[in-house]
């Protein structure tokens, strides 16, 4: 039983790997026996697991990421539909145009002139929305995490979380200085205080839009950003949260809303300030805890890219 646990493991961190590495090279040609080689698995068997997996081909997958992403910079940025291609790994926009009407039925330089055409589920602008917004220069953070995949409004993200600590308590990276904490904070202060004090954050890093991928097929890394240094252990990977520009827009309430406040940032926000979007993936933060915190008084801050 312990030896098919430890399989189950490895292999888990193999394909987090992998994953990873396509979330990162979408503009880059990226083979099979390439992605074979660097989850270890020999092509023959790396094609049969990544569809277990992903519940999809592995090529299949690419394209689609690829599309989707192209997808979001037409419907969020003023990029040239050439420069859109380059982006997401096509080198003339005719393969894109090929690939995006064979997903949407419209060609990418039709979609954005057609304001009377969606390829994607309406969108919810509400104006009362109070949205706090600042410009950040963040630094690159280090962070463990659980990768999901499945509708974002059914992961059971107190779950991820639950394993992440419990990893960090195997570990040895549970310090006196958060055992303190813990002990002598309030429960609805805690995040709050671990993260001004030992630079630890709860984080979900969300790689697709709602509005255009399917919930069976929608990716999630839930994470702790923690500064020791840590391996990968089974299905808890170690990544590199990128630095740069943010916007950073702090919402105040349920998390029930969250759909329709993403909806008001990209329908109505993003449009009035000067940055452009970078490519690179948002997050969120969550600076108070949900089991002693009312709805109403939630705080989370959404982490959006510029250039």
């Amino acid at each position: 039983m312990q030896q098919k646990l430890s399989t189950r493991e490895e292999y888990s961190k193999r394909i987090n790997i992998v994953i990873e590495y396509i979330n990162n090279h979408l503009s880059e040609e990226m083979s099979v026996e390439t992605l074979a080689c660097i989850s270890n698995f020999s092509p023959y068997h790396f094609h049969r697991i990544m569809r277990a997996v992903l519940g999809e081909p592995v090529g299949a997958f690419i394209t689609r990421m690829r599309v989707e992403t192209a997808a979001r910079l037409l419907r969020y940025s003023d990029m040239p539909i050439q420069e859109v291609a380059y982006k997401v790994g096509y080198d003339v926009p005719s393969s894109l145009s090929k690939a995006f009407k064979t997903f949407y039925g419209i060609s990418p330089n039709e979609y954005p002139n057609n304001k009377t055409y969606s390829i994607m589920k309406p969108i919810q602008v509400n104006p009362d929305f109070k949205l706090e917004q600042r410009i950040v220069d963040l630094k690159s953070m280090q962070a463990i995490y659980i990768h999901l995949q499945g509708d974002y409004n059914n992961n059971d993200y107190g779950a991820a979380w639950g394993k992440l600590w419990e990893h960090v308590h195997k570990s040895g990276l549970f310090t006196e200085q958060m055992s303190r904490l813990c002990s002598n904070t309030p429960k609805s202060h805690i995040l709050r205080k671990m993260c001004d004090e030992t630079g630890i954050n709860h984080i979900c890093i969300y790689h697709d839009d709602p509005k255009v991928t399917e919930g069976d097929k929608q990716r999630a890394d839930v994470c702790l950003s923690i500064k020791a240094k840590v391996e990968p252990k089974g299905e808890i990977g170690v990544k590199q949260i990128e630095g740069g520009k943010y916007v950073a827009f702090l919402y105040k309430g349920p998390y029930s809303n969250l759909g329709s406040v993403y909806d008001t940032i990209y329908g109505k926000s993003i449009f009035e300030f000067k940055h452009l979007l970078a490519s690179r993936p948002g997050f969120e933060v969550y600076l108070n805890d949900p089991e002693c915190t009312k709805p109403e008084d939630l705080m989370t801050e959404i982490y959006v890219p510029i250039e």
